[in-house]
């Protein structure tokens, strides 16, 4: 399954329920997503500019006045390694997450699964993630590389943080186009856990190729 095009994306933004929270918080996101894609690819004319500006704005303003957020951050990590991974799973570890998340209006909004022992991803750069025109930025491409590699520790139940990420980009990233991001295991040394993983257009031709280490730490650490 690939992700549904950024300027083609109807979130459902019914009326919610009470336990409705983070599926109204998605849809948001998903809406302000689209808006982000939509004003770097579409032409836009300078009164509509101004409603924009003006709106989000306001709007802006109103969600500030609310209260601080507060999220059960140790239970939130500690719980990430808790639950086996299935075949073909659809995996998340946290909804606010840049890369992965669905709730992150400025995310790419990777869709991350397990196939075996690897981890597979279907990626669409929207227009907003420009580097160079119609080109994704390399920071964006390295940023889903590094996320893609996180979920592979997943599959052992095992924590760790990013000690180093190279990234060899083999062919200009184009935006608006569905792409697959993959990553696995290549070996393990003690508290050295070696990634590698790359990136391809939907047709498997090479985009870019991405080596890690990873060091692993005590699951106590998290809390």
């Amino acid at each position: 399954m690939t992700n549904p095009s950024p300027e083609n994306t109807s979130p459902d933004v019914s009326q919610p329920t009470a336990d409705d929270t983070l599926a109204v918080r998605i849809a948001a996101a998903e809406a302000m997503r689209r808006l982000n894609h939509a004003m770097v690819a579409h032409e836009a004319d300078p009164g509509l500019l101004q409603r924009i500006a003006r709106e989000a704005t306001a709007t802006a303003a109103v969600v500030e006045a609310g209260p601080r957020r507060e999220r059960p951050i140790r239970r939130m990590k500690t719980q990430l390694w808790q639950a086996p991974v299935e075949e073909g799973q659809r995996l998340a570890h946290f909804e606010e997450c840049m890369v992965s998340g669905r709730a992150n209006p400025m995310g790419i909004a990777m869709q991350p699964r397990r196939e075996g022992d690897r981890i597979v991803a279907d990626v669409n750069f929207g227009a907003a993630f420009e580097g160079a025109p119609q080109r994704a930025h390399g920071g964006a491409v390295a940023a889903v590389m590094d996320d893609i590699m996180g979920y592979v520790l997943l599959l052992t139940a095992t924590p760790a943080f990013t000690g180093r990420l190279g990234i060899s980009y083999r062919a200009p990233t184009p935006v608006q186009t569905d792409l697959v991001a993959s990553a696995w295991m290549d070996r393990r040394d003690g508290r050295k856990i070696f990634l590698v993983g790359d990136l391809r257009t939907a047709d498997g031709d090479l985009i870019a190729e991405a080596d890690a280490l990873f060091v692993a730490i005590p699951r106590e650490r998290l809390a």
